[in-house]
């Protein structure tokens, strides 16, 4: 392990001192083996650095001034972590200054020639995480296997059960986007790093965006239809998922789509989550804003937003959401383009254009909402949103109880 991610690694370390140390009802940290989120929402961090300090090192409280975030938010501490346990810049959340590393400052400057940033990229990404490299060096040169496998290979490589959906997530997100997983003949293969390298045209480059795009392509196709079930007990609201879609009539296109992403990727994904999904129609008539529609938008645990066919009504309903700064996961056809704003956070892009290219990777998107979800819960309350992103004193002027 290289020197510049020790003060990473320590810094781990000490969260699970802490958590060792602290009294019964806060004893929930352990030793995590691979980092908080995936390679490209960390690369927010490196990349800001790379844009508002020319690369050089940077007063922490200087680069989120400027960024526009909190320094000490929930959000900012787990973007920091990660990035220094990818190996992509030194000094922990309460350092003074941030700098990038050396390999942080290939897989970023924009100077770098491709094929040495996409390989500083894997190298990071993948191959010096130890869970990682372990999935990919037993799978790599052949078709992908089915998840429930590669969880077994992450729990051979030591990791805690309780951390082994989320480690395969993780590791499918980061490979998809430095380039080892290709398509081949109709199925996905992970393929070597070599292989990866020869087919730069193809890589993912990385956004210009604000903030990170967080969620990459999902597709969908249609193995089952089984709808949500309304609840009847709106007390209860721990264990719901509420999704706020384009709904229209029976028959119509947007029932058609809402109730294939439903049945298909959202409801198979929420299951390892301990998650149940409730629609907004099962409620409510469609169209129509009641007091229960505000009400599961105001005490879900977690919204999912389908924002396909740039519903007004969804849109509405989403803006409510994110005033609360609660849990949320976008979703959308790739077909549709989402407003600058809306298209800044957490959004899982769904390409139906073509069934026949659709189905060999349903899994993988199951498993890359299921992540979103995950990084969204753990983020909490104070996640955030446009109005946060580019207001972040905004809550401060509401009212109280």
């Amino acid at each position: 392990m290289s020197e510049e991610t020790a003060e990473a690694n320590d810094e781990a370390m000490e969260e699970s001192k802490d958590a060792v140390e602290a009294p019964p009802s806060r004893r929930t940290r352990r030793k995590r083996l691979f980092p908080n989120m995936s390679f490209e929402e960390a690369l927010f961090l490196p990349n800001a650095i790379q844009r508002h300090a020319s690369g050089q090192e940077v007063r922490r409280l200087t680069l989120f001034e400027a960024l526009k975030r909190s320094p000490d938010s929930g959000p900012t501490r787990k973007l920091v972590t990660a990035s220094g346990q990818y190996g992509l810049t030194t000094g922990s959340f309460s350092a003074d200054v941030l700098a990038l590393t050396s390999a942080g400052a290939s897989a970023t400057d924009p100077a770098v020639p491709e094929v040495t940033k996409t390989k500083a990229r894997i190298e990071l990404a993948v191959l010096a995480i130890p869970p990682f490299k372990a999935i990919f060096d037993k799978y790599s040169g052949g078709r992908l296997p089915e998840v429930s496998v590669m969880r077994d290979a992450a729990s051979e490589a030591g990791v805690p059960e309780d951390d082994v959906a989320e480690c395969v997530e993780t590791f499918l997100a980061n490979a998809r986007f430095v380039g080892l997983i290709r398509k081949i003949a109709g199925t996905e293969h992970l393929v070597s790093v070599d292989d990866a390298l020869d087919q730069l045209p193809t890589v993912p480059q990385e956004t210009t965006q604000s903030e990170p795009r967080e969620g990459g392509e999902a597709v969908v196709v249609a193995p089952r239809f089984e709808r949500a079930q309304s609840t009847s007990n709106p007390e209860g609201m721990d264990d719901v998922c509420f999704i706020i879609s384009p709904i229209g009539h029976d028959d119509s296109e947007e029932r058609k789509h809402a109730d294939l992403v439903l049945g298909a990727l959202i409801e198979p994904a929420l299951e390892s989550l301990g998650l149940r999904a409730i629609r907004a129609d099962k409620i409510s008539k469609p169209g129509l804003i009641t007091g229960q529609v505000l009400d599961h938008l105001t005490r879900a645990r977690i919204v999912i937003a389908d924002l396909s066919f740039g519903n007004p009504n969804v849109y509405y309903e989403l803006a409510l959401r994110q005033a609360l700064r609660k849990p949320l996961v976008q979703i959308t056809r790739s077909a549709d383009k989402l407003p600058f704003d809306v298209g800044q956070f957490r959004t899982v892009v769904i390409d139906m254009t073509d069934i026949y290219t659709l189905v060999p990777a349903l899994d993988l998107h199951r498993q890359e909402i299921s992540r979103q979800c995950r990084a969204a819960l753990e983020d909490g309350d104070g996640a955030e949103s446009p109005i946060s992103r580019f207001y972040p004193n905004f809550w401060e002027y509401l009212p109280t109880d």
